[in-house]
């Protein structure tokens, strides 16, 4: 039977970049029309390391919200190697800090202040540990030496499998998953470990950056990985294993940032964010899994209260503009010039 119509849970988004100033407010209706809450990254300039600056940070997105939309974000705490653990059990105590975030250093955008080894911050994953804050991990090594369709892998080896040991009841979240690796690590470890599977990296592989040319607009990072791994990610997202849930990693940049020589890693998918994945659920035929993945696994693993409200999706052509408006700054989002096959309207 042809499905025209899904109204499912209203969903959150487990991991998302806002920026900060105009672009804020340029971006931040995309995704509050479709989700509830989002994980907010801290990595801005300067990074959010601290309750007071994660705080007005929160302000300021809240200020930034369009009236009539109802959204929470959800705030994260940059990790330095001199995080104080005591910073860290004040966020959570007062509500600020929902999570933190691992960042090795100069793994990625606005990363340069990031981790440089676990051991640094030891203290820091006890406390974390012990109050039941969990840790959001961009999963890469930065050595220069180890090729770059290889980091996550490699981390798994190096730092990954440690961590998760050394620290058993610690909530972990394998952020951006992109290799069948990471897949059967998330699969085999404890229930206290889950990952996040953004809408790009179930579409396309690494050959989307190069096709007719250099694509800078497929470029993000951790990069698109082989097909076999494209493939592996698609098996966990619709297999309605709790510990795979929604997180787009949506990330913009201005169109001249993008087509520019540095390329700018990231990819703008809020848009059509819910579009994008049920369009993958719907060709591994799967719909069915679908309000698991988006609404339901993510609060569960982080202890949070399910959505009341609910998002109806109609199969019904959108040709995806090259790009939108982002308060005055074109940003182009991901399927720009394609159509696709669902259209969101909130109920």
């Amino acid at each position: 039977m042809t499905v025209t119509t899904l109204t499912i849970r209203r969903p959150d988004d487990w991991h998302v970049h806002l920026r900060d100033g105009d672009m804020l407010k340029g971006v931040l209706p995309y995704t509050a029309r479709q989700f509830a809450r989002a994980i907010v990254m801290p990595n801005l300039s300067p990074p959010m390391t601290d309750v007071s600056g994660v705080s007005a940070y929160r302000d300021r997105i809240l200020a930034a919200l369009p009236t009539g939309l109802d959204f929470t974000p959800l705030m994260t705490c940059y990790l330095t190697d001199g995080t104080d653990p005591d910073e860290i059990r004040r966020g959570h105590a007062a509500g600020v800090f929902t999570a933190a975030k691992l960042y090795p250093a100069h793994a990625t955008t606005n990363s340069a202040h990031g981790v440089t080894s676990v051991d640094n911050i030891r203290a820091v994953l006890e406390a974390m540990q012990d109050i039941g804050m969990p840790l959001l991990v961009h999963g890469e090594v930065t050595d220069h030496e180890v090729d770059i369709f290889d980091r996550e892998a490699v981390f798994i080896d190096r730092t990954m499998t440690a961590l998760v040991h050394d620290y058993p009841a610690l909530k972990v979240v394998f952020e951006h998953i992109t290799t069948a690796e990471a897949v059967d690590f998330v699969t085999s470890a404890s229930d206290r470990v889950g990952a996040t599977i953004t809408p790009q990296h179930l579409h396309i592989n690494r050959n989307a950056m190069f096709v007719g040319g250099i694509r800078p607009h497929a470029y993000c990072l951790p990069v698109a990985k082989r097909e076999k791994h494209r493939l592996a990610l698609r098996k966990a997202a619709v297999s309605g294993n709790p510990k795979f849930f929604l997180g787009t990693d949506s990330a913009p940049h201005s169109v001249p940032s993008k087509e520019s020589a540095c390329g700018c890693a990231g990819i703008f998918n809020a848009p059509y964010a819910i579009e994008s994945y049920a369009t993958v659920f719907e060709e591994e035929d799967a719909l069915e899994r679908l309000e698991g993945f988006a609404s339901e696994f993510g609060p569960r693993f982080y202890g949070l209260p399910l959505n009341e409200g609910t998002v109806t999706l109609e199969k019904s052509p959108v040709d995806v503009p090259l790009s939108v408006d982002a308060n005055g700054t074109p940003v182009s989002p991901f399927h720009a010039g394609e159509t696709i096959d669902w259209k969101l309207s909130v109920s």
